[in-house]
């Protein structure tokens, strides 16, 4: 029994962001409003989700397979204070979509990030088991309406770094928790990207066996996975009017990757080139006591070997909002810590 696997309550994210050192308090010139000195407290509701396809010409009728996980609502509780914060999550909801047609998804997430200067660095890692091959009666009579795979794993494992030209464009201040944004904001930025990612259905191939050609070794693959890297520019840009904040970046470039797939006891690899885009909106309220905001994150991956393409999609949408309690005056303090000594 692997523990990841089997918890019932789920540590959905585990996050510590060192971004204080960079930031000051409001002044005449700043962009931002901070809050690091309050002690800040939130909670989100959300869902993530990692459907992928596999395209390759399988007959004049079929040209694409896709599966789906079953995915649950979770709730999020969370504290941040200065430099450190902490978010545990858990399933509140049962599967969202019907278990007779989609089958039960296991799923673990774990993410760690940090800010310094004019950068922003993030590590994340998801991990997804149990997926539905849709309309699989469409080669299969016996499955209806779906194929069931329980034990289909797809996985990522992300360490990603941003570089923001402007000086004033910090991710406290985009992600609204312990900081706000008094004006708009745009800049260009590069992001250096990591990744491993892939599928794996042990020894069981991914490709229905109606749907393979026999000579094609990549339509009998029971795994395929990928060592990518690369450096993807884009454009930010955030503005707040009238306490609402919306902000959004997108980039879009190439990685360098390293491909394979298993089948049978077999192994290919190839070196080559994939697209990569990178996508983030954000939109919501933002007060000095307290804010909401809809957060949404959106990740692909692609490996193409020739005619067959895979392509892996992460995204996660939630409701985030929470309570900034107003910091006391230096002379409260003093005199709350005489009347102790009293």
């Amino acid at each position: 029994m692997r523990l990841s696997l089997d918890w019932k309550v789920l540590l959905s994210s585990f996050l510590i962001s060192i971004g204080g050192f960079s930031q000051t308090l409001l002044d005449s010139t700043s962009k931002i409003e901070d809050f690091k000195q309050n002690l800040v407290v939130y909670t989100d509701l959300g869902f993530n989700s990692a459907p992928f396809t596999i395209g390759y010409p399988f007959s004049a009728d079929i040209d694409q397979l896709n599966y789906k996980n079953n995915f649950k609502t979770f709730l999020g509780l969370g504290i941040a204070y200065r430099w450190f914060s902490l978010r545990v999550g858990f399933p509140i909801l049962s599967s969202y979509r019907p278990t007779a047609k989609y089958g039960s998804t296991k799923q673990f997430n774990f993410g760690f990030d940090f800010s310094f200067l004019k950068t922003y660095y993030d590590l994340e890692f998801k991990y997804l088991e149990g997926y539905s091959l849709q309309k699989a009666n469409r080669w299969d009579p016996t499955k209806y309406p779906n194929d069931i795979q329980s034990n289909l794993v797809s996985f990522n494992l992300a360490l990603n770094g941003w570089y923001f030209h402007d000086k004033n464009f910090k991710m406290n201040a985009l992600l609204g928790k312990r900081a706000h944004y008094t004006r708009e904001v745009h800049t260009w930025y590069v992001k250096s990207t990591i990744n491993f990612f892939g599928l794996d259905n042990g020894n069981n191939p991914l490709i229905p066996v109606q749907l393979q050609d026999a000579d094609n070794s990549k339509t009998q693959l029971s795994s395929v996975k990928s060592f990518d890297f690369g450096l993807i520019p884009g454009y930010a840009y955030v503005n707040r009017i009238n306490n609402w904040q919306f902000a959004g970046w997108f980039g879009f470039g190439p990685v360098i990757q390293s491909k394979f797939y298993t089948y049978s006891t077999n192994s290919r690899g190839f070196l080559g080139l994939a697209p990569r885009y990178d996508v983030r909106l954000i939109f919501g309220h933002s007060k000095p006591t307290y804010f909401i905001f809809l957060v949404t994150d959106f990740d692909n991956k692609s490996i193409r070997f020739s005619d067959l393409i895979v392509r892996q999609y992460f995204y996660s949408v939630k409701l985030v909002g929470g309570y900034r309690f107003p910091t006391k005056a230096k002379g409260e303090k003093e005199s709350f810590w005489k009347r102790i000594k009293l």
